[in-house]
Parts: structure tokens; sequence; C-alpha cells
């Protein structure tokens, strides 16, 4: 496990927090924290814990996962765009229905890039609908026809 960096965790949060439009006293009782712990969260001096780091999380919008690798307790996962889910989840804009179809726009895009592509070994059953979606699709060709 990766160790904890609280201080880019405190500034990562600030930032959130910010960005929200949220006061420090309005993120806590959101939160379900205190208005000091959060704080010295913030600057780096207190170490939180997975569920409070989900508490935060889940006030500000964005995934908890994505506090959980700022901290350093999970490690980033290659591709999975991190940053990205938290700017949509984080913005002010947009309502939480447009956020989650965003979301699933993306995570649709992230399906469509990492399939398997043609000839390339694949676990049986894994993708088989989309597999016959995809052959139904495609135009028949008869032998001898140009």
């Amino acid at each position: 496990m990766a160790s904890l960096n609280v201080g880019s965790l405190g500034e990562y949060i600030r930032e959130q927090r910010r960005s929200a439009q949220y006061s420090l006293r309005q993120l806590a009782e959101a939160a379900g924290v205190s208005n000091p712990y959060l704080s010295q969260i913030e600057r780096g001096l207190r170490k939180p814990s997975a569920e409070i780091l989900q508490q935060i999380a889940k006030a500000l919008r964005i995934s908890a996962e994505t506090l959980y690798v700022q901290a350093g307790i999970l490690e980033e996962r290659r591709g999975e765009g991190l940053e990205l889910r938290a700017a949509i989840l984080a913005d002010p804009l947009i309502n939480e229905q447009q956020r989650q179809a965003l979301l699933a726009v993306y995570d649709t895009f992230l399906r469509e890039n990492t399939a398997p592509r043609p000839g390339a070994v694949r676990q049986e059953g894994v993708g088989d609908e989309q597999d016959d979606v995809a052959r139904a699709a495609r135009p028949t060709t008869t032998a001898g026809s140009d």
C-alpha cells in the first residue's frame, strides 16, 4: 500500500471544496465531520480514515476512489479517467442527471476502446453479445460476387 500523502490530499480537498463553492463549515456539515477536523485535514495535519474520505467525497459529489488515490490508499488505475470523473461530478453548472449521463457516455467510450480487436485472443464467453450484434450488422458476402 502506498504511503498517505496528507498534504496534497488536503490541498486537493480544498480545491474540490472551492470549486463546489462550499465554505469549510458547509462541507464539514454536509460530510458529517467537525469543522476543526476538516480544517486540519485540508492543512495536512490529520490523516482521515477511508470512511471519512468517503463521507467527504459524497458531500463533494466526487468518487471516493478519487480521494483514496489522492490519499495514496489506492493506486490510480491506468486509463480510468479519475480526474475527468471528478471534474464532471464537481461541475456546479450541470445537474445530477446530466452528470450521470456524461459519465455513462464516457464509460461506453472506454469499453469500446478496450474491447478486443479482430483477431485478438479473447476469453470464451466474454463479449459474446457484442460480437453477435456486430456480426448481424455486417453485410453478408457471397462467393463470386464483386
